[in-house]
C-alpha cells in the first residue's frame, strides 16, 4: 500500500513537473514576470485582477463581508455583480499575501489554470485508456486548445480542470459505486461553481448526460448502489453551491437582473468558429473564415485522433463502445447548444434551468466540444501505440506531443505594469471614507473605471465608481452630476453617502475640462482640503459639506 502510493505521489509529481515547465513555455513571458506584466489593454483583465486580489484578501481579513466588494458604493453584494471568482481567489492568497501585488496573484492563478487543466485530463484519460502516453498527448490537447488562449483575460474561463476532474470522478463512481465515490463527485461539481459560472453549468449538464448514457448502455436502471451514490453527489454537489446560488438569485430577484435572448444570439457560435483559432499554425485560416466570433478550432491533432478514436471505438465491444457512444454524443449535443437560441436546444435548456438567465456566449459550449474530442483522441493514439510496441511507441508519443506543441502555441504580448500614483500611497494611510474618482466616465466609457478598481488594491476603500456585468441603476442616474463635482448638487449626494475622498486625474482631461474643474475647485475650496498634488493627479479629502438652499 505505502509502495504504491509513493509511487502515485512520484507519478503525479513528475507529470506536474512537466506539465508546469510546458505551460511555462505556452504562457511566456508571464510565468517568469508574474508581478511585472499583464493583459493592461483589457477591461476585463483589469477587472478581474481586481477581483481576484479582493477574494485573496477578504477572504482571509474579512470573510464575512467577501460579497461587499469595494464597488458603486454604497451598495452591498457588489461581488455578484459579476462572475465572483471565489476559486480563483483562493487559489491565489499565497502569492497575494506573500508580495501584496495584485498582478502577481492574478498572473500566478492563470499560470496555475494550464497544470490543473493538464493534469486533471491526464489522470481522466490515464483512467480510461491505461496509456500514460496517451494521456500526455490528450493533456496537451485539451489544456492548450485555441479556444482557452482566445479566453487568457478571462480568469474564470480558463478555470477548464474541472471539467476532466469531474468526469474522472463519474467514471470511477460508475465502475465502483459508493457513498464516498458520490460524495467527491459532488464536491468536485460544487468546487467547479466557485472557479466558473459557466462551465459549473457545464459540468452538472455533462455528468447529467452521462448519467443518461451509462445508465443505458449499462442497463443500471435498478442497480440502487450506482443510484444512492449518485443521489449523494447531488445533495453534496447542491449544498456545497448553494451559499454562491443564493446570492446570484437574490441579485434577480432585487435587481431583476438577466442576460437578454439578443446578447445569446450574439454571442453563438457558427460553422466558423470551429476554424478559428488564434494559433501561429493556423494563422492561414482567419482570412478565409471571416467573421468567426469564438474561437472554437480545436487544432488539427485533437480533430484527426479524436474522430479516429470514435470510429475505432464504435467497431469495438464493451467500454470503448460505451465511450464512444458518450462522448460521441456530447459532441453532437455540446455543438448543438453553441448554436445558440436559433439552434433549439439552448432555448429549451434556458426555459428549464434557472442559471441560464444569467449566461449571455452560448458559443462556450464549444469547449465540451474540444474536451470530447480530445478524450477519444486518446483512444486512437492508445491503439497507435500499442501497435508500435514499447520503444517506437514512446518515440512516437514524443513525436506527437511535439507536433501538438508546435500547433497550437500561441503569439501572446503583454504589458508592463504601470508604477502606482504617489496619490494612492498617501490614500492609503489615510483614515476609513469611500472615495469617489474623477473623472466619473458615462456608460459609453465605463472600461475606464476599471482603472480606478485596480488602484484601489493599494487602499482598499470603498468606491463610488465601479464596473461589471450589472451596473445600479441609480449609478446612472447620478453619474452626470457627479461628473461636475464640486457642485452643489454633487456634495448633495456625496453628503448623503458620506464619502469622503476624492481622487481628480487631470491628465486624463483635455485642457478645457482642465480648467472648469480648476475653477470649480477655488470655489468650493473652503469645503475640501488637499492631501496630495501633482501634474497628473490631485487627492481630496471633502471635510464640510455647503449648506444646501
Amino acid at each position: 500500500m505505502g509502495r504504491t502510493a509513493s509511487r502515485g505521489w512520484r507519478e503525479f509529481t513528475i507529470v506536474a513537473a512537466g506539465l508546469g515547465l510546458l505551460t511555462v513555455f505556452f504562457t511566456a513571458p508571464l510565468a517568469l514576470h508574474l508581478g511585472r506584466v499583464a493583459r493592461l489593454d483589457n477591461a476585463d483583465t483589469r477587472m478581474l485582477i481586481w477581483n481576484v486580489a479582493w477574494v485573496a484578501r477578504t477572504i482571509v481579513v474579512d470573510p464575512l463581508h467577501l460579497f461587499d466588494a469595494n464597488i458603486f458604493y454604497p451598495h452591498r453584494w457588489t461581488l455578484v455583480f459579476s462572475e465572483s471568482n471565489i476559486g480563483a481567489g483562493v487559489l491565489a492568497i499565497p502569492v497575494y499575501w506573500a508580495t501584496r501585488n495584485p498582478y502577481a496573484a492574478h498572473n500566478f492563478v492563470v499560470v496555475l489554470s494550464f497544470v490543473l487543466s493538464a493534469t486533471s485530463t491526464y489522470y481522466l484519460v490515464r483512467y480510461l485508456v491505461r496509456d500514460r502516453r496517451a494521456a500526455i498527448i490528450a493533456a496537451v490537447c485539451f489544456a492548450y486548445c485555441p479556444y482557452v488562449f482566445s479566453h487568457l483575460p478571462h480568469v474564470h474561463l480558463l478555470m477548464t480542470a474541472g471539467i476532466p476532474l469531474s468526469m474522472l470522478a463519474f467514471h470511477r463512481l460508475v465502475d465502483q459505486p459508493s457513498v464516498g465515490r458520490g460524495a467527491i463527485l459532488g464536491l468536485i461539481v460544487a468546487a467547479e461553481a466557485f472557479f466558473c459560472g459557466y462551465y459549473a453549468v457545464f459540468v452538472a449538464l455533462t455528468v447529467g448526460f452521462a448519467v443518461l448514457i451509462v445508465t443505458i448502455t449499462r442497463r443500471l436502471w435498478t442497480n440502487l448502489r450506482f443510484w444512492s451514490a449518485m443521489m449523494v453527489a447531488a445533495v453534496v454537489g447542491g449544498a456545497l453551491a448553494l451559499p454562491l446560488f443564493v446570492p446570484y438569485m437574490r441579485l434577480q430577484r432585487e435587481a431583476g437582473f438577466m442576460r437578454p435572448l439578443d446578447d445569446a444570439r450574439l454571442w453563438s457560435a457558427t460553422w466558423r468558429s470551429y476554424l478559428a483559432s488564434s494559433a501561429h499554425a493556423h494563422s492561414w485560416m482567419l482570412p478565409l473564415i471571416r467573421p468567426w466570433g469564438e474561437v472554437l478550432f480545436p487544432g488539427f491533432v485533437t480533430l484527426i485522433a479524436g474522430i479516429a478514436g470514435w470510429a475505432i471505438a464504435s467497431t469495438r465491444r464493451g467500454p470503448l463502445r460505451e465511450l464512444a457512444v458518450l462522448y460521441g454524443s456530447l459532441i453532437v449535443v455540446a455543438l448543438w447548444a453553441s448554436w445558440g437560441p436559433d439552434g433549439g436546444l439552448y432555448l429549451m435548456l434556458r426555459a428549464t434551468i434557472p442559471a441560464f438567465s444569467f449566461m449571455h456566449a452560448p458559443a462556450r459550449f464549444g469547449i465540451l466540444v474540444v474536451f470530447a474530442l480530445a478524450v477519444l483522441g486518446a483512444i486512437a493514439t492508445t491503439a497507435l501505440l500499442e501497435r508500435m510496441g514499447s520503444r517506437f511507441g514512446t518515440v512516437l508519443a514524443a513525436v506527437v506531443v511535439l507536433i501538438a506543441v508546435a500547433e497550437l502555441k500561441v503569439p501572446l504580448s503583454f504589458s508592463r505594469v504601470p508604477p502606482l500614483e504617489p496619490a494612492y500611497r498617501v490614500l492609503a494611510k489615510l483614515p476609513w471614507g469611500p472615495v469617489l474618482e474623477m473623472p466619473v466616465y458615462s456608460s459609453r466609457f465605463a472600461s475606464n473605471r476599471t482603472r480606478y478598481m485596480l488602484d484601489s488594491t493599494s487602499h482598499w476603500k470603498p468606491l463610488v465608481n465601479g464596473y461589471s456585468s450589472h451596473v445600479p441603476p441609480d449609478f446612472h442616474e447620478k453619474t452626470a452630476t457627479l461628473g461636475g463635482f464640486p457642485s452643489r448638487a454633487s456634495f448633495r449626494l456625496l453628503e448623503r453617502d458620506r464619502v469622503r475622498y476624492v481622487v481628480f486625474h487631470m491628465h486624463r482631461l483635455d485642457a478645457r475640462a482642465r480648467q472648469a474643474v480648476s475653477e470649480r475647485l477655488r470655489t468650493f475650496e473652503p469645503y475640501l482640503a488637499r492631501r496630495y498634488a501633482d501634474e497628473r493627479v490631485r487627492l481630496y479629502e471633502i471635510v464640510n459639506f455647503p449648506v444646501q438652499d
